[in-house]
């Protein structure tokens, strides 16, 4: 987790100062990056004088104890009354008391990857029919993933004809061919292989789903290869949700414990990796296959047996980062990584840090992460307010591809405009960063 904020922290030019117990962590981190390094507790005044806490901006606190984190921050906020501190905490029974302490803890904001992972699984389970769900205007909007086969109506379709392919309200603001990625323009042609990012309101995706023949098929019963923090909470999830659940854990202490957790879930203690395992667990009989070991790899090969079993809906969770976009076509699913998730949330909250005005309401990575898809408010320190979007010089590689006006969420051409109180969601491939809205025109 430390590794992928240091890396995201960087690349938004920001000077970081890492902190660790273990000198063979921070030599690799020196190696890697261009970072000051102090090694030491992070909890203690000692250390974080070290660091210069005091004339630090944000204090990111993303240790493997909760405690630790919430300690550290609590101490750097008395040492430096003016700095933001964000814990990673991944312990769901301080829920509660971080409601009612956040103030008292000297907290700017809790995360908890492993639950930001849970939701991400939920949602596309709920709608198994796209790879990735990345939401916008308060639930309103989103940004799906869809891979072109060869089959599929979409190719060959150029994307000014795609209004009547899919007879739907949508925008293709995003493709992914050979690992490029491309912003497209009207007459783009998609073709075989492409990865999709689409915009459209929350409310047609299921239209959308079915005008494109994919199946709408809901989800009744999971098989989850793995019981930890989150096939515990994406567990608890389905089965609000009335949906069957099975977990398959190896290590038969936890899949005890995950029993009395969860009653209505079937727990079976053995080896999820194991074709034999699988097989006997009535692989050929589920709806969906998720893959939580602590182990990439056996999840990436688990997940692609379960595709060539037939397995409608596979997710493969992974953490090592580099892992994240190089998996996608060879049967693995969706590919989520926690690590990611919990990153882009910081990432926005130390954008909105550096420019409250007109800041980022909402930021995920999409393409692997060689895109971003934003959301910005228009005030009227914005220029350009009334005049028609395809007058306006926007930087090269951005899209804007969703206007929320009123209340009314529209997929825009070249005719819309946006106004002040507007919300705005931008698509980019830029390498430099953007704070404020005003950063995405020439």
């Amino acid at each position: 987790m430390g590794l992928a904020l240091v890396r995201e922290l960087l690349r938004e030019e920001h000077e970081v100062v890492v902190i660790d117990l273990n000198p063979e962590v921070l030599r690799s981190s020196l190696e890697q990056y261009d970072v000051m390094t102090v090694e030491g507790n992070a909890a203690t005044m000692e250390t974080l004088r070290h660091a210069n806490v005091n004339q630090a901006d944000l204090l990111i606190a993303a240790t493997s104890t909760d405690e630790v984190n919430l300690l550290c921050c609590l101490t750097a906020r008395k040492m430096n009354r003016n700095i933001h501190t964000i814990a990673r905490v991944r312990n769901s029974d301080y829920s509660e008391q971080l409601v009612l302490m956040q103030k008292d803890l000297g907290l700017s904001l809790a995360i908890n990857p492993e639950m930001s992972a849970a939701y991400e699984m939920f949602r596309i389970l709920q709608l198994p029919g796209f790879l990735s769900r990345d939401v916008f205007a308060r639930g309103r909007v989103e940004i799906v993933e869809l891979r072109v086969d060869k089959d599929s109506p979409l190719n060959g379709i150029t994307l000014m004809d795609l209004d009547k392919t899919v007879r739907v309200k949508v925008l293709v603001c995003a493709v992914v061919r050979g690992g490029e990625v491309a912003i497209p323009s009207g007459g783009y042609t998609l073709q075989d292989g492409d990865h999709i990012y689409v915009t459209a309101e929350t409310s047609v995706l299921a239209l959308l789903v079915k005008n494109l023949g994919i199946s709408t098929q809901k989800i009744r019963q999971v098989i989850l290869v793995g019981g930890g923090h989150i096939g515990a909470a994406l567990a608890s999830l389905l089965l609000r949700a009335g949906i069957g659940v099975k977990i398959i854990e190896r290590d038969p202490e936890k899949a005890v414990l995950l029993a009395e957790k969860l009653p209505r879930a079937v727990v079976v203690a053995d080896d999820g990796s194991s074709k034999g395992v699988l097989d006997r667990e009535g692989l050929d009989h589920t709806d969906a296959l998720v893959t939580l070991t602590g182990i990439d790899e056996e999840n990436i090969v688990v997940s692609m047996y379960a595709h060539g079993s037939g397995v409608k809906k596979v997710i493969t969770k992974v953490d090592r980062l580099e892992y994240s976009g190089m998996f996608a076509d060879l049967g693995v699913g969706s590919v989520i990584n926690p690590k990611e998730l919990c990153s882009s949330s910081i990432v926005r909250y130390v954008r909105a840090m550096q420019n409250q005005k007109g800041s980022v309401l909402t930021l995920h990575r999409i393409a692997g992460g060689a895109a971003e898809a934003l959301e910005f408010q228009v005030d009227d320190s914005v220029p350009w307010r009334g005049t028609p979007l395809k007058d306006i010089p926007l930087k090269k590689g951005v899209l804007i591809s969703c206007i929320t006006h009123r209340g009314k969420r529209v997929i825009p051409n070249g005719n819309h405009f946006f106004e002040s109180g507007d919300t705005v969601i931008v698509v980019t491939t830029a390498e430099n960063p953007f704070y404020t809205m005003n950063d995405i025109f020439e």
